[in-house]
């Protein structure tokens, strides 16, 4: 009994310590498996529309865009629009008092209701040679001239009403019902947005290609929203001061996403949209004979050759020497060699 004790004591101190060494060595082998390994970073290689072609900035237009003004003198009789409404083609929208042109015009058309039978008189006394042709010729004459004063005062009547040019957005008023108005005074702005143009600028050097119903792929600040607009226009005159050709493209703007005045960032296909892969710059390493860039295969680090084409301040095109899913190493560059294995922290790929 006495010498059980001890033995129980020496298994109770030993058996714990014979499992936590297995243990540590299982740690310890874990370490000394990620050991040896540069920690890098890295990004998937895959297609990106930004990437193929000239890169380019520029604003959105408005499709249609007026600024109202008054045409003639004269008081505010009636407003019938509201800030911010639709309104169709031809609507009325203000209405500056006429009283006095109406007088006018029921004045003249009662002087030419009797000038005109005197005229009949005169014509059958003419036939009969009972007055003279010069007469009868000042009489007509003197209609022809009322009639003239009589369309006048239609079209001075027709400038007291301001309509809608076309289909749009009002915007703000600047005048209000009683308030006096004289020509040229602003009423309000009228947009028409259903379409915009992007309008953006490219290098002279790209004149010989064939610009007109180019896509245009852009976003707008503020969204990651990717949107195209084919270009439509090109200016026929290459500006002598920045030696860059101005063109507009069309963006179909059907949910009233965007407005006039947007800056937009986004590039001009030049050869479909699957042509270039798109790396950061910084994964690009310069040497005497072109570009290298460094890869991942089979847990190490390879240097490939590549080909680049377009760039911005942030991707590279690459055209040659990788394909879509490998992985491109971006940082810790400087330490790489040849085959080293590598432990590989990946990055999203961000659109730019």
């Amino acid at each position: 009994m006495g010498i059980a004790l001890p033995i129980a004591l020496v298994a109770w101190l030993v058996i714990p310590r014979l499992g936590g060494g297995t243990e540590q060595k299982t740690l310890k082998s874990q370490g000394n498996a990620s050991r040896g390994k540069l920690p890098v970073t890295g990004i998937v290689a895959q297609y990106s529309m930004t990437a193929n072609g000239v890169p380019v900035t520029g604003s959105m237009l408005a499709n249609e865009e007026v600024e109202l003004v008054a045409e003639i003198v004269g008081k505010v009789r009636k407003i019938y629009f509201q800030e911010g409404s639709f309104v169709k083609a031809g609507q009325l929208l203000l209405k500056v008092d006429d009283a006095d042109l109406q007088a006018q015009l029921t004045r003249s058309e009662f002087q030419k209701k009797l000038l005109s039978e005197k005229l009949e008189r005169q014509r059958i006394l003419l036939e009969r040679e009972s007055i003279s042709r010069e007469a009868f010729d000042q009489l007509q004459t003197d209609y022809n001239m009322l009639e003239a004063d009589i369309e006048l005062l239609k079209v001075k009547i027709s400038r007291t009403e301001i309509r809608a040019p076309f289909d749009g957005e009002m915007g703000f008023r600047y005048v209000s019902e009683g308030s006096y108005v004289q020509p040229s005074s602003k009423i309000a702005t009228i947009v028409d947005n259903s379409v915009l143009k992007f309008e953006f600028s490219i290098p002279e050097r790209y004149a010989d290609n064939a610009l007109k119903n180019r896509e245009v792929y852009f976003q707008v600040t503020g969204s990651d929203k990717l949107y195209s607009a084919s270009v439509y226009a090109v200016d026929p005159l290459i500006d002598v001061k920045t030696r860059m050709i101005l063109l507009r493209a069309r963006f179909q703007n059907k949910n009233h996403e965007l407005m006039p005045g947007m800056f937009a960032k986004g590039t001009i296909s030049f050869g479909g949209k699957n042509a270039f892969i798109a790396v950061p710059t910084e994964a690009v390493v310069p040497e005497m004979n072109g570009k290298r860039l460094w890869v991942v295969r089979n847990g190490k680090a390879v240097s490939v050759p590549v080909e680049t084409e377009n760039r911005d301040e942030k991707n590279v095109g690459v055209v040659s020497g990788i394909v879509v899913g490998d992985t491109v190493l971006t940082g810790g560059l400087m330490q790489l060699r040849e085959g080293m294995a590598v432990n590989v922290t990946l990055k999203p790929v961000v659109a730019d």
